[in-house]
């Protein structure tokens, strides 16, 4: 894989960029020794701690301490046709599980339903991490809440090693799904398996003209810290596109900072700020892989990739991208991901 060529004209920024505005010896990385540098010393259970080796030793990036994950919680999100259209084998959850083994990923995420229905067949095959509660999005007009589809008992009895959820920070039903998530989150650990947490925002009011801050460094970093504080193991986040979000809107606390000495405007000191917030690299962070949008699927996701690993992050979670696609293509999507975390020379800023 040619990085520079993948990288375009971002290539030097991307690749020489050195990170000075939060320096990389202030963050716990990622690594072999994950267990050894964060939980040990934590309150997670040994059976916890064995599920997590579990999702840390499969695949392609095993023992490395970074993460390939593949996502298929879309078909609710979007709608199965939405989701499934451009490849129909996939409305076939054994499908999905098949693509997840064939892209060598650590773990597959997706409904109660989807996983339960080939449960005996792969769940010995692939980690499976149980999405509990979805946007079911067949409201008119559109409504955005996080309403839970299943229970965590449920998730232990099909034999998954965690489970995930939503929170639409900043909508009218955060505080619900703070508790309601926190809750599971809780119950989750007691059964002995880990928590991973998408932390989204959700507010029209975070779109102003032109801007969208859904997706600013302060904004998404104060998401993060908030889901770290209800004890999710791993982070699932947007990466940031902006920053300023406190300050375009005028609202909440923020410091300034944040703005004039721990950030810049380049996308690896944003990324790192979402670390920063996830207990100083302590709790791992995720990015996500975003929608398919075709031709330039592959760049994108090597893209995010670098920016992810560069700035301290643990991986990539990555959906649309792959399955939209033949099973063959999107297997190789995602190994071009993964090689990025395997590259020795591609390191942290």
């Amino acid at each position: 894989m040619n990085l520079e060529q993948l990288l375009g004209d971002e290539a030097d920024a991307l690749l020489n960029h050195r990170a000075t505005a939060f320096p990389s010896e202030h963050l716990t990385l990622p690594g072999p020794d994950v267990f050894d540098e964060i939980f040990r010393d934590s309150d997670r259970s040994p059976t916890v701690l064995r599920n997590l080796g579990t999702l840390y030793n499969t695949g392609r990036l095993a023992g490395t301490g970074y993460v390939s994950i593949l996502p298929v919680d879309q078909g609710i999100e979007h709608s199965a046709a939405a989701s499934f259209a451009k490849f129909p084998a996939y409305f076939d959850p054994a499908r999905l599980c098949d693509l997840a083994i064939a892209a060598d990923c650590n773990a597959i995420a997706t409904t109660l339903g989807g996983l339960g229905i080939v449960a005996r067949r792969y769940v010995h095959r692939i980690p499976f991490i149980v999405k509990l509660n979805h946007n079911d999005f067949l409201n008119y007009p559109n409504t955005y809440d996080q309403i839970m589809f299943s229970e965590v008992r449920q998730a232990a009895d099909l034999g998954a090693v965690g489970v995930g959820a939503t929170i639409y920070f900043g909508s009218e039903g955060a505080d619900r799904q703070i508790v309601e998530v926190s809750h599971a989150f809780a119950e989750a650990h007691r059964l002995g398996m880990f928590t991973v947490l998408w932390c989204y925002l959700r507010n029209p009011a975070f779109k102003q003209g032109d801007t969208d801050y859904h997706v600013s460094a302060d904004l998404t970093g104060q998401a993060n810290h908030l889901g770290v504080t209800i004890e999710a193991d791993i982070i699932k986040q947007k990466q940031p596109e902006n920053n300023g979000g406190y300050t375009a809107l005028k609202f909440g606390k923020t410091d300034p900072l944040v703005y004039s000495e721990l950030t810049t405007d380049h996308p690896i000191d944003l990324t790192r700020w979402q670390v920063v917030n996830c207990y100083a690299g302590r709790i791992p962070l995720i990015n996500s892989g975003g929608e398919s949008k075709g031709a330039d699927d592959l760049a994108q996701a090597v893209r995010t990739a670098v920016v992810n690993k560069r700035a301290g992050g643990a991986g990539l979670i990555v959906g649309r991208k792959a399955f939209q696609r033949p099973t063959d293509e999107g297997a190789t999507l995602i190994h071009a991901i993964q090689d990025v975390y395997l590259d020795a020379q591609v390191t942290v800023a």
